[in-house]
């Protein structure tokens, strides 16, 4: 039998010599340099991002042993989707942002808009969505990416949810890096159509 996801993820992502070269470092800086407020990370997988924002919200993922190795090794509050409905956290517009970080490249674009659409209710009037998707390199790198989410797959989500793109650019290097560096990222900050 492979490997759990939750196990890789820890695997992959605290690899000692990751911590030595701090790669997280400008990712960290990055979505710190938003000003995200607190968070709803959907797809949070073992807490990256709860980590770079210092516990500031709360996760959700599919995997429940991903959610318990949040909980367990960060404290941070972490839920299945189904835990979260039933949370004391599940407040419509409780949250500052919907943070969907490598998560939407995995779904087809009814999938995308169903998962965004499921958590708009919690986002405050005046929130934000960041959505976080690789390019070419990291796109292909991973057998269970469903499509290639660029700036038109998110101008067609966020005309479907009656949102529209504030900000996009690319992460964090200029977007040609994308072509080689597995690493590189679109960046998309949605916000409600007034």
């Amino acid at each position: 039998m492979g490997e759990r996801y939750s196990d890789r993820l820890v695997r992959l992502q605290t690899a000692p010599w990751k911590r030595l070269l701090d790669v997280q470092r400008p990712y960290r800086m990055h979505l710190r340099a938003l000003e995200p407020g607190l968070v709803l990370d959907v797809g949070c997988g073992i807490g990256r991002n709860l980590e770079h924002l210092r516990g500031h919200g709360v996760g959700i993922d599919l995997d429940p042993e991903s959610v318990e190795y949040v909980r367990r090794v960060h404290g941070y509050r972490a839920y299945t989707p189904d835990e979260f409905l039933h949370s004391s956290d599940a407040c419509e517009g409780r949250f500052d942002t919907l943070l969907f970080s490598h998560v939407l490249e995995h779904l087809d674009a009814a999938g995308a808009e169903e998962l965004v659409r499921s958590y708009l209710r919690f986002l405050a009037r005046d929130g934000r969505v960041f959505v976080f998707v690789p390019q070419e390199v990291g796109y292909a790198n991973d057998p269970t990416h469903e499509r290639f989410f660029d700036e038109a797959a998110c101008a067609s989500l966020a005309s479907a949810l009656g949102l529209r793109i504030q900000r996009s650019y690319s992460f964090p290097f200029p977007r040609p890096a994308g072509r080689w560096f597995r690493y590189n990222e679109f960046v998309f900050v949605l916000r409600r159509d007034r």
